[in-house]
């Protein structure tokens, strides 16, 4: 037990510790419950499965906060950002994947490794001895959840995430939808046509609106609260904070013209993201939903350009469990009561897939380092992955703690430069620029990865 680590939950941020601690010299063990134990989002047994969107948001690593993450991922020899860029799909500015493939070639890595081995199996308690992270995600099963909750005494936060919709492109109608990215964004005609749009004019927009708002929903069973993370409102929910809400939302029109009607100005603009490499799967591109499965078909159908549409997955709602990070977890992620257990990933408090692997990946090397006998601290908060670290174990109010994802806000200032939206593109390349050198500097002490 002394030389092995122990990971519970294969999903991003449990690859990725298991891939750093292993390229480190460190045996690992990851447990993982899939495929025997079920999840309401997964739909297979492999190690690091995509169950919401497909994209891993902003590649833009000089003007975007979680761009940045994956430029530090990168520089770690980080699996996930690896295996994306391997499965990479046009999105304009935006790095999605065909979600398939990249699960596979994730299992396929981990499996391979010399120093990485899998027991499927579930874990329901926590460990009283030996060293292990707990990556188990949103999705944490409830037997672990209530030993979580009894260990620390406390409640563990919840919020309700949404799946959106796929959609067989073959079913769309392309005389009303047309490709293109917002602002023909993107260096190839591929990625400035990496989106299909669906336009609606006020009429359409405001039935569109009535049908959402009388469409049925998903009920929550007795005891569950809807506090949903902004970064995943369904549309529905959208909706009711103001019919305008989603115009200046998911459905905003603007930077797009219709080669249909060029003179035409729509009203409201739904997009759809490529979901696979073969280009026959599309994801309506921010319509999580907890409409009823019936009613997603119904109300979905009234967008121009799906009325013939077919789905491969309709949308759901799944309550995701968070710790209160700030209250229960160290600055190197430990759990206070238990220094022996380590969390990564979304359980944390951190939202998305780029943050979730990596906290993982700071896990998964801040325990190979405990095992071989090193000291290693977090990274600066100068850095996308200290910003991260230092919010959600101490940078935030514990009282209002919520899920976070990656972004300049969680940054040091640096001094001489002006605020206000006229000077955020020199303030966002100080930050990068500032951040690349200190990851750099970080990650020069470490073990080499093979």
């Amino acid at each position: 037990m002394t030389h092995t680590l122990n990971i519970v939950g294969g999903g991003m941020a449990g690859s990725e510790a298991a891939w750093q601690a292993a390229n480190m010299g460190i045996n690992v063990v990851i447990h993982e419950m899939r495929p025997s134990v079920e999840t309401f989002a997964h739909q297979t047994g492999l190690l690091g499965e995509m169950v919401c969107s497909n994209s891993f948001r902003s590649d833009d690593s000089e003007q975007n906060a979680v761009g940045l993450l994956h430029w530090e991922m990168r520089e770690a020899n980080g699996l996930i950002m690896q295996t994306a860029d391997k499965h990479r799909l046009p999105a304009g500015g935006a790095l999605a994947v065909d979600r398939d493939p990249f699960a596979q070639s994730v299992t396929d890595a981990l499996l391979a490794h010399p120093n990485i081995s899998v027991k499927y199996r579930e874990i329901t308690t926590l460990p009283e001895d030996g060293h292990w992270i707990i990556a188990t995600g949103p999705l944490t099963s409830s037997t672990l959840g209530q030993a979580i909750a009894a260990e620390t005494g406390a409640e563990a936060l919840a919020f309700f995430d949404a799946i959106a919709p796929i959609i067989y492109f073959d079913s769309i109608d392309m005389e009303k939808a047309w490709m293109q990215s917002r602002y023909d964004k993107g260096e190839t005609e591929e990625e400035r046509t990496a989106y299909l749009n669906c336009p609606m004019d006020k009429d359409q927009y405001e039935a569109f609106i009535d049908a959402l708002l009388a469409a049925e929903k998903t009920e929550f069973h007795e005891g569950e609260t809807a506090g949903y993370f902004d970064g995943c409102l369904p549309i529905e929910v959208m909706a009711e904070r103001g019919r305008e809400t989603l115009r200046f939302g998911p459905m905003k029109p603007v930077g797009l013209t219709n080669p249909h009607q060029p003179d035409v100005k729509a009203y409201a603009v739904v997009q759809l993201r490529r979901d696979n490499k073969l280009g026959t799967l599309y994801n309506i591109v921010g319509f999580q939903t907890k409409m009823k499965y019936g009613a997603q078909a119904d109300v979905f159908k009234t967008i121009p350009g799906l009325e013939n549409a077919r789905f491969a997955r309709l949308g759901g709602i799944h309550r995701n469990t968070f710790l209160n990070a700030p209250t229960l977890l160290t600055g190197d992620m430990r759990l206070r009561s238990r220094p022996n257990v380590r969390f990564a990933g979304q359980i944390t408090g951190v939202e998305g897939y780029v943050e979730s692997a990596a906290m993982g990946l700071l896990a998964g090397r801040l325990a190979a380092s405990e095992l071989l006998g090193q000291t290693l601290e977090t990274p600066p908060n100068t850095t996308a992955m200290g910003a991260l670290i230092t919010h959600i174990t101490g940078g935030a109010d514990a009282k209002t703690f919520q899920p976070m994802n990656v972004n300049f806000g969680l940054f040091p200032p640096v001094e001489g430069l002006k605020g206000g939206r006229r000077g955020r593109k020199d303030r966002y390349k100080a930050y990068t620029d500032r951040a690349k050198v200190d990851w750099a500097a970080w990650l020069a002490p470490q073990p080499a990865t093979t």
